[in-house]
């Protein structure tokens, strides 16, 4: 609670980071700082675009981290396991790189990011697919708070 609360006094740069941790295989809650944010008056369409950046370039860490390959780097750094990563790869086969829009699934989506790098799918496809997932999730987001307030 007390990093939340540091990050969000950081304001924009503190969302960026949390984001950043949140899209990459750290769980941490971005959501959190979203909405602290907003609740301290922070415009909403700032906020969701630095949100989204922000998760968005941690999903492509993931991705790059698969694309070198190293099995051994994914389970020592990123604490998954050989196994896990070898059911994503099944489930991902034949489904191609669209798969990434689901990169803001927490627990999963970096996984599924990571199997995709290691797969080699399309980096355009990747990119533009997980962007709109994320996009989409923190947009919810916002949207929900808007109902609230």
């Amino acid at each position: 609670m007390e990093s939340l609360q540091f990050l969000s006094e950081w304001g924009y740069v503190g969302l960026f980071v949390a984001a950043f941790l949140a899209g990459s295989l750290f769980p941490f809650s971005s959501e959190a700082i979203l909405v602290l944010l907003l609740v301290a008056g922070y415009p909403a369409g700032a906020c969701l675009l630095v949100a989204t950046a922000g998760n968005w370039l941690g999903g492509i860490t993931c991705y790059y981290i698969g694309r070198l390959g190293k099995i051994e780097w994914i389970e020592k750094y990123l604490r998954v396991s050989h196994e896990k990563i070898e059911k994503t790869h099944r489930f991902l086969q034949g489904k191609g790189a669209l798969m990434g829009f689901f990169a803001f699934l927490p627990g999963i989506g970096g996984i599924i990011v990571v199997t995709l790098g290691l797969m080699r799918a399309n980096l355009l496809w990747v990119n533009l697919s997980m962007l709109a997932g994320k996009l989409l999730r923190y947009y919810l987001i916002v949207v929900g708070m808007d109902f609230i307030f």
